[in-house]
């Protein structure tokens, strides 16, 4: 254990990526209007709205029923290169303190894991942006058998860690996440980017990471879950089928 652990410190972090960790929405957003328009099809604020968040597999199905003749896998592939393409060529747009948290949280001895819905390709090109040993584990949206906002990524991500869901903080920007999260039984914290998060699912919403340390965050952690156990709210999701839609 480190030296600088905090006794009510979360087992895990489990990081959202796309809105949390990385500005990375900017570029998903200009490789969806591109394969659109090459269709004379449209990016309306509905379509767009949806698709924050999102599983690829779901977004690529909604991308088919406007009449893009590509199969799912042909798009995906076109978003994940132009993705990739664009992080090479603007660089990493970091969320405000999501990196300087992720530092602190080392120090603390807390592990993180990043689990997002974006392929783990796109996923390992971001983290390795990052110093060595950022995330002791990544989840792919390629790598689950559901997607957000079902349980499974984030059930999958504290597997991955050797810890119960239930023990772990999540940090999700989106309400698909923030399900998933929350339906897994972790603490869910919204931390909102594009879409607003009030009354959704999450135990809090945080303006910002901006200023939050592991010891901040151990806090609320703390506070959350003994809120949780007074109210009897179950805390873990005992199955990864069903258990959100």
């Amino acid at each position: 254990m480190s030296a600088n652990a905090i006794p009510s410190a979360p087992a895990a972090v489990l990081w959202d990526m796309d809105g949390t960790l990385i500005d990375s929405e900017p570029l998903w957003l200009r490789a969806e209007e591109a394969m659109l328009g090459r269709y004379g099809l449209e990016l309306t604020p509905e379509l767009s709205e949806q698709l924050v968040g999102s599983g690829l597999r779901a977004a690529a199905g909604l991308f088919q029923a406007l009449g893009v003749p590509l199969s799912v896998d042909e798009i995906i592939d076109e978003w994940r290169d132009a993705v990739i393409a664009g992080l090479g060529e603007v660089g990493p747009e970091w969320r405000p303190g999501a990196v300087e948290l992720i530092a602190s949280l080392g120090e603390a001895g807390v592990p993180c894991a990043l689990v997002t819905m974006a392929v783990r390709s796109i996923a390992d090109e971001v983290v390795a942006l990052l110093p060595e040993g950022s995330f002791a584990f990544v989840i792919g949206g390629d790598e689950v058998e559901h997607e957000k906002p079902h349980p499974d990524p984030y059930l999958r991500g504290a597997a991955a860690l050797g810890v119960s869901a239930s023990d772990c903080l999540a940090l999700e920007d989106s309400p698909t996440g923030l399900r998933s999260a929350r339906a897994a039984g972790t603490v869910a914290i919204g931390i909102p980017n594009l879409l607003p998060l009030e009354g959704g699912a999450a135990h809090e919403l945080w303006t910002t990471l901006a200023g939050v340390d592991a010891a901040g965050l151990s806090e609320r952690f703390a506070a959350l879950r003994a809120s949780d156990e007074a109210r009897n709210e179950p805390t873990t999701a005992t199955t990864t089928e069903g258990a959100a839609e």
